[in-house]
């Protein structure tokens, strides 16, 4: 049995963005799971680049699960990613899947990130994922387990790719934006708690305090 997913995700960003953005996407906030990053073929002609690389990410395998591999092979795991990008048609096709953990779990991604039929400045992402596990008397909860992880994914991708184009295109992303108010926030706290403890130390210092009488 296998999990099947399908979902339609859209980019108000034209292609040609996108097509860059995608070479640019890590590292961002949104993706601080994913280590490394290694291109081990490329080839290019006049229409079209195929490439692959190799992604090392962190937490795949479920904590219950992590008793079955070493520690040092259960917290990261090894993605080979094929892309090709057709200049002329304008699409950029992915496929992925894990090459570590396969006995745990194996989950195949396929986009195609193409024209929005509805708008040509804006880029649709078609996501199918395949989610697949042969482990006996677990093999349907490993699933489940596989489908709501690479659903949260998703959301982390889509975000990554918005903040990389925001970045791309010299705006300030909202995370940072709301990042730096934090930030002024906890100053503020602390400069005012500085400011209070200075008070005291002073007060403290200068011993007791006579007490001003007016006539």
């Amino acid at each position: 049995m296998v999990k099947y997913f399908l979902g339609l995700n859209d980019l108000k960003s034209s292609w040609d963005q996108v097509f860059g953005a995608f070479w640019q996407r890590y590292p961002n906030p949104y993706s601080k799971h994913v280590l490394t990053e290694d291109v081990i073929h490329r080839e290019v002609t006049p229409d079209k680049v195929i490439s692959r690389r190799l992604l090392t990410k962190t937490n795949i395998v479920p904590r219950w699960a992590e008793r079955l591999f070493p520690t040092n092979v259960a917290h990261s795991a090894f993605v080979l990613e094929d892309s090709v990008v057709d200049l002329k048609q304008k699409t950029l096709t992915t496929f992925t899947w894990n090459i570590n953990h396969a006995r745990l779990m194996v989950v195949q991604e396929w986009c195609v990130y193409g024209l929005h039929p509805e708008n040509k400045n804006w880029t649709q992402i078609k996501r199918e994922a395949w989610i697949s596990s042969n482990l006996c008397g677990f093999s349907l909860a490993i699933q489940e387990c596989g489908l709501a992880s690479f659903k949260s994914s998703i959301t982390k991708t889509m975000k990554g790719f918005e903040y990389v184009l925001a970045r791309m295109q010299g705006e300030t992303p909202m995370k940072t934006l709301r990042e730096t108010a934090k930030e002024a926030t906890e100053k503020a706290k602390e400069t005012a708690l500085a400011a209070t403890e200075k008070a005291k130390d002073l007060a403290s210092k200068a011993g007791p305090q006579k007490k001003m009488h007016y006539v």
